[in-house]
């Protein structure tokens, strides 16, 4: 059996700050040029170059994409073939507190309480899976408050059914309009309980942008009837205007009680930082 060692897990943590808070990962880069591209409206167009920009330079000059750094979410997910020597919590956030000190990046994380800053961007957030397998996978967003702020869980009645989600979803999203930095990547989860509908609805945002849910049709099929739905609402890149209000809507399921419908809204703006690497 594979061991892996405390030092090993920070090391790699460490390097996914970095390179998450620096490099927008190419999907998203690519839809934001294609976006620009297709975009009809003059001023719209221009905000996407701009932001196309914004990443040439940041990853010239290892500038952070955004001057809000995040809050590091890290999912784990550790085969059954491995043994973690030490405490995986412990080094996971050794890594994001070394990450953000070596990256110069913003100290983002505060008491909810006392608002007194932890000055270390710990503890983050780290969810937990055991899978089949042989390796550790970490996959580590950063993510801001602005969009973040923006998110919401909705306790649907089966009654509302589909038009209910969708109205719920379009709603979020007009909601958030220009203050949560549009064109959005939208995960929504759907199903579940109170607690697993928004951990759908993040996990979610660290699909690929041009990616197909072949695993489920019905969410397949949400996904493009959202997207468009989200993109006539012409709040556009910025909220300036355009065709271009979300890059992509991913949709994830699960089983829920007969008598409930949870709905969860993950908004996430346009610089998709998120980097996922396997020991």
């Amino acid at each position: 059996m594979r061991v892996i060692t405390e030092k090993k897990i920070s090391e790699a943590v460490e390097s996914l700050v970095l390179s998450a808070n620096h490099y927008l990962p190419y999907d998203a880069l690519k839809a934001l040029k294609e976006a620009a591209e297709n975009e009809k409206s003059k001023k719209a167009k221009g905000i996407l170059y701009k932001i196309v920009e914004n990443h040439k330079l940041a990853k010239k000059g290892v500038y952070p994409l955004c001057q809000d750094t995040g809050i590091a979410v890290v999912f784990a997910e550790i085969g059954s073939g491995i043994t973690i020597d030490g405490d995986i919590y412990a080094a996971i956030n050794k890594g994001v507190e070394t990450g953000y000190k070596k990256g110069g990046l913003r100290k983002s994380t505060a008491n909810p309480v006392t608002r007194g800053n932890t000055g270390t961007n710990t503890p983050a957030i780290i969810h937990i899976a055991l899978v089949k397998g042989s390796g550790l996978k970490l996959s580590l967003m950063a993510k801001g408050a602005g969009a973040e702020n923006k998110s919401a869980l909705k306790m649907l009645s089966p009654a509302d059914g589909e038009e209910g989600i969708i109205e719920f979803v379009i709603d979020t999203v007009r909601k958030a309009g220009a203050s949560a930095c549009p064109p959005f990547v939208v995960g929504a989860g759907i199903g579940g309980n109170f607690e697993t509908a928004p951990l759908l609805a993040k996990k979610a945002l660290l699909r690929d942008i041009g990616d197909k849910n072949t695993r489920d049709k019905n969410a397949a099929r949400l996904e493009k009837i959202l997207l468009e739905k989200i993109n006539s609402l012409n709040i556009g890149p910025l909220g300036f205007g355009g065709k271009t209000t979300a890059l992509a809507v991913k949709v994830e399921t699960h089983a829920c009680h007969i008598a409930s419908l949870p709905v969860a809204v993950n908004i996430q703006c346009h610089s998709a930082r998120h980097k996922t690497i396997t020991i």
